[in-house]
């Protein structure tokens, strides 16, 4: 059967793949410690599942506007307010299923054959693809980590032609976990004034920092690029609520409108449940993400010095999300049992093999000479993992 040829210029999510390789090696009884899924370990917060139950105990199981609830889109605008300083109508608000269905939607919305889209490497996986199903061209800036992973303002101002129509930033950063500082926001601001250039924030990791950072929106630079900057954030990392599937993102109102119109035709609404219980977790006591937080902490400060004690690996420290994004090309050339390991998915594969450790290859995110590892698991997991980790890699040679 013949398929659009669109399909052909995508992949599966090796993120996803990966996670249900250690799915499947499980079920067949193969003790699989995962660092693959960016996916918290903690249980949603009590409060926020009572608010789900309430929801179902009062029959709120219907239908919902397309674009979300009032009261969750007025949460949205307060939280807004409280915590970025943006002001925004409800017309320039719009929940979808998950922050991927709002960046999905919006780069449908916006983008079309002919355009150009600046895209930072490294970058979340599904950034490139969803740019490419829509006919338009990713252009990616290499980042490493002398520059902290971040691109400056001549690169970008070097990425600019006269077909860019977007640029994607992710702060903090999945797969390095960089942080964008204020003063390097303004840097960019300056080079996109003037310009017809839309800025696409996605924020999904906002609550996660360390080092006392303090996060920082573009759109929060000033008037002109605020008026075109989109902001994606959702409730998933920072509430552990992956599987309730609630994102949401707020822009010019012009745009807005266009992705409702899209998600009327894709999803319709967001689960009217999950929305109820995105309310809470937006109005109600935040204590749980604070002490969540600090647990990511603990554990991002024993796997960055532990990884760094194997021979081969150099990992910096991130100042937010919950991963790290160590490079191993120095390993690239050596070899184990009859296999020999030539870039980051020949390490991986080599991990998930030979100690029954799954990795995500670095090449996934347009970096091919580092793997990433999420610590949004446990202490115990992380001990033991790293440890299969650096029996493998000494075995070869």
């Amino acid at each position: 059967m013949k398929v659009a040829e669109r399909t052909k210029k995508i992949k599966p999510s090796p993120t996803l793949a990966i996670s249900a390789k250690a799915n499947r090696m499980r079920a067949e009884g193969i003790n699989v410690l995962s660092f693959g899924a960016g996916e918290p370990d903690f249980d949603t917060p009590g409060n926020i599942k009572e608010a789900a139950i309430r929801a179902i105990e009062e029959g709120f199981t219907k239908y919902t506007a397309v674009e979300g609830i009032d009261e969750l889109k007025t949460a949205i605008i307060d939280k807004f307010r409280k915590d970025n300083n943006l002001s925004y109508e409800k017309s320039q608000i719009v929940v979808s299923c998950g922050a991927k269905h709002s960046l999905y939607n919006i780069t449908q919305a916006l983008f079309e054959k002919g355009d150009e889209v600046i895209i930072p490497a490294p970058y979340w996986v599904s950034y490139l693809d969803m740019v490419l199903l829509t006919d338009a061209t990713p252009v990616v800036i290499e980042t490493d980590e002398d520059g902290g992973f971040k691109i400056t303002a001549t690169q970008l101002e070097n990425a600019i032609t006269g077909a860019t129509r977007a640029l994607i930033l992710n702060s903090p950063s999945n797969p390095t976990g960089a942080v964008y500082s204020h003063n390097e926001l303004t840097s960019l601001a300056e080079v996109l004034a003037g310009k017809d250039i839309v800025i696409i924030s996605d924020d999904i990791y906002e609550k996660i920092l360390y080092h006392d950072s303090s996060f920082c929106n573009i759109a929060g630079i000033n008037d002109e690029i605020r008026s075109k900057t989109i902001v994606v954030n959702g409730v998933s990392k920072t509430y552990a609520m992956t599987g309730w599937r609630i994102g949401y993102a707020a822009g010019p109102a012009e745009v807005i409108s266009e992705v409702v119109k899209i998600q009327s035709q894709n999803t319709s609404n967001p689960t009217s449940i999950a929305q109820k219980a995105a309310v809470e977790a937006l109005l109600g006591d935040q204590q749980m993400t604070v002490h969540m937080v600090e647990e990511f902490r603990k554990r991002r400060d024993y796997i960055v010095c532990a990884l760094n004690a194997i021979h081969g690996i150099e990992c910096t420290n991130p100042t937010g999300a919950f991963y790290v994004f160590p490079r191993v090309s120095a390993l690239f050339g050596k070899a184990a049992g009859g296999r020999t390991i030539s870039d980051s998915t020949a390490l991986s594969a080599y991990l998930l093999d030979e100690v029954q450790v799954a990795v995500v290859p670095g090449s996934a995110f347009g970096s091919d000479g580092h793997i990433r590892l999420s610590y949004a698991t446990s202490m115990e997991t992380i001990r033991e993992g790293i440890e299969r980790i650096g029996k493998a890699l000494r075995a070869l040679a």
